[in-house]
């Protein structure tokens, strides 16, 4: 008989295939713990069985998810996105209940005029509908992310109505147990009773919370911050966020609430990002437990007796979440191209979807044999989605006649901007470092154009004079229409690798004599970046750490000429120089393995090196290179192949970390 720990083991070994496969395949992990789930349950390969050890476990992913989102919930944020969170996200959610209660109702006429009865009541399809009305946040962002779309017009939107969506998660909660204890059909009060008992609860906690939590937050974590403990400060992150969760519970309410308020509460602290970053291997790990147990949920038996009911419950909803999200996106003043896009990337079931809908099976809403055909029609939604949103140009183009037009005035619009304009810069993304770069161009007097995804920034820079046009520079198009082929050269100056290497592309395709220089974080990619045609990489660590050791030198009485002539030197030297760094204690959090490092290797009598030269040597020092060469009575030379190593010295060298290790070893070991 299995153990609990054998369970947790076959869990975990699971969920790194699950996520290995989804990872090569570019899919969202979320669909490799539902398919694993699916695979090593009861139903399939008998390998697991739905433990409540394991269950309750799972239940804390939840929580731990609904303190991130509440984490993110910024009053500064709904406000400047009231119309679409408060408008149309609002629409979205509630219309989508009353469709299901309006389907529901119909189906119970068709029933009853063909002598049958239809068996489900008016709470379960308005809980039904509660989950439906959910759409999967975690992958459509991903997609949205990887195609650049956060920041153009049906990009905004989406992300408005997922808030909603993510908002509206915790007053389903609490309606979902309510509708379950007036299920009976002749307590037609309780459930009215139950739920504004639930409700006053909420608001009196909320009430409390809001009005003396944030003080006593920001207080209580300066006091633990200031003891410099990581291991203090993990432990009381845990315990306001179970201990919140377990306050609501017993109140009647639910640990995902709890979790939620008490993200809201560290929100509104100085330590919001540093919580969020230590929460998170928490909640992906326990999340994902979660989702492999709603996969071990899925019986196929019951899907392959039922597979039209499947179809129908896949397809219908898709089509009606698309279709009405469309149209309120219409009616909220959107065009019709960016209407249907929209409507597009919001079509399918959502995480929060399957929270719900366990609930409403918990709470005796949802029929037995109808549990496995919704809960594999929402699978198969998200996993239709990266198709959806992949050929949604293909898809709106030939639903809206207009929509190409609209994009052609949207290209005529940069052409007219540039038009008249010849030798002129094209700047990619007006951010902060973009607008820098407008202002020294035009006191120099030379004309540019910038491309940028934000219309708020667009409109205003446009109504301040600024030639700021709105414009996805990773397209074709867009930069024909800035004048690329009359362009004295073209300036990226957001951190996107791919985006950058999808510019050089078209750059070297089409003016492969324009130069285009790339802002990045690091040197990681200066490699990749100087290969796709980048004539100059400017990455922000090293031109930080030139401005640093230039007010350095001239505050230590430098000659200021001498700091400047240093300076441009390394910057001649194309950052050779400067390349790597040495790793130390806080570096550790970092996805590093990839970044140069440098080495220092003092020498002794008996490192196997010493007493040949660096031409001798080099066999040895396979994707390593010497940088400098420190002799024992402290002077510093540049590394020449004649150059004999010597007991006292010390040499640095500069590589990627297992290429450092093999070389350290080869030169002091032999």
């Amino acid at each position: 008989m299995a153990t609990t720990f054998d369970l947790a083991l076959l869990y975990l070994i699971a969920a790194v295939l699950g996520v290995v496969v989804c990872r090569s395949l570019k899919l969202p992990p979320m669909l490799g713990y539902l398919a694993v789930g699916m695979a090593i349950g009861p139903n399939a390969l008998a390998l697991a069985k739905d433990s409540a050890g394991i269950q309750y476990l799972a239940e804390f992913g939840v929580v731990f998810l609904m303190f991130v989102i509440g984490l993110e919930f910024s009053l500064p944020k709904l406000k400047s996105m009231r119309t679409l969170v408060f408008g149309l996200g609002s629409s979205q959610v509630i219309l989508t209940m009353l469709g299901a209660l309006a389907c529901n109702s119909l189906l119970s006429l068709v029933f009853a005029w063909t002598g049958h009865r239809w068996g489900v009541g008016w709470q379960s399809a308005l809980a039904l509908g509660g989950a439906l009305a959910m759409s999967s946040t975690a992958i459509v962002v991903k997609l949205m992310s990887e195609r650049l779309e956060l920041e153009s017009e049906h990009g905004r939107r989406v992300l408005g109505v997922l808030l909603f969506q993510d908002l509206a998660v915790v007053p389903l909660l609490v309606l979902i147990p309510a509708l379950g204890d007036s299920a009976d059909g002749d307590a037609s009060l309780a459930w009215l009773r139950t739920l504004a008992i639930a409700g006053f609860k909420g608001f009196v906690i909320v009430a409390l919370l809001v009005t003396i939590g944030p003080r006593l937050m920001r207080k209580w974590l300066t006091v633990v911050a200031r003891r410099k403990s990581e291991e203090l400060f993990m432990l009381n992150l845990l315990l306001m966020t179970l201990g919140l969760a377990w306050l609501t519970e017993h109140a009647g309410l639910s640990l995902a609430l709890g979790a939620f308020l008490a993200g809201m509460l560290i929100a509104e602290t100085e330590f919001q990002h540093q919580v969020e970053v230590d929460i998170r291997p928490f909640q992906d790990v326990l999340l994902g437990l979660f989702f492999i147990t709603i996969g071990m949920k899925l019986n196929w038996r019951s899907v392959l007796d039922h597979w039209q009911l499947v179809l129908a419950l896949t397809t219908v909803p898709v089509l009606f979440k698309a279709g009405l999200v469309s149209v309120l996106a219409k009616v909220f003043g959107a065009p019709t191209g960016v209407a249907l896009r929209t409507g597009l990337y919001l079509a399918q079931a959502g995480e929060f979807g399957f929270v719900l809908l366990k609930l409403a099976q918990e709470s005796n809403l949802m029929p037995p044999h109808m549990s496995s055909p919704i809960l594999t029609a929402m699978i198969l939604s998200m996993l239709a989605t990266p198709l959806i949103i992949q050929y949604s140009n293909r898809i709106v183009l030939k639903l809206s006649s207009n929509d190409w037009l609209l994009q052609s005035v949207a290209m005529t619009t940069i052409a007219k901007r540039s038009i008249n304009t010849e030798s002129h810069v094209i700047i990619c993304g007006y951010g902060r470092s973009g607008q820098n770069l407008a202002r020294l161009l035009e006191g120099e007097r030379i004309p540019y154009i910038a491309l940028d995804l934000d219309p708020d920034r667009v409109r205003q820079a446009t109504a301040a004079g600024q030639s700021v046009v709105f414009g996805d520079a990773a397209r074709l198009q867009s930069l024909q229409a800035a004048g690329l082929s009359r362009a004295a050269a073209v300036v990226v100056t957001y951190h996107d690798t791919p985006s950058a290497l999808r510019i050089l592309q078209i750059v070297r395709q089409h003016a492969s004599k324009l130069p285009v220089v790339v802002r990045t974080m690091d040197d990681a990619d200066l490699e990749k970046l100087q290969a796709a045609g980048a004539t100059e990489v400017v990455p922000e660590a090293i031109e930080g750490s030139l401005m640093l050791a230039s007010q350095a030198l001239a505050l230590l009485g430098v000659p200021i000429k001498r700091v400047i002539r240093l300076v441009q030197a390394q910057r001649l030297a194309r950052y050779g120089l400067l390349r790597g760094y040495f790793h130390g204690a806080d570096d550790d959090g970092l996805d590093d393995m990839q970044l140069v490092r440098l080495k220092s290797l003092p020498l002794t009598n008996d490192s196997a090196c010493v007493g040949q030269t660096l031409e001798q040597l080099e066999p040895l020092m396979d994707g390593v290179s010497a940088v400098s060469l420190r002799r024992a009575n402290g002077a510093v030379v540049a590394p020449q192949d004649h150059l004999v190593l010597q007991s006292g010295d010390t040499l640095v060298l500069s590589g990627r970390p297992e290429h450092l290790a093999r070389a350290e070893h080869l030169l002091l070991q032999g």
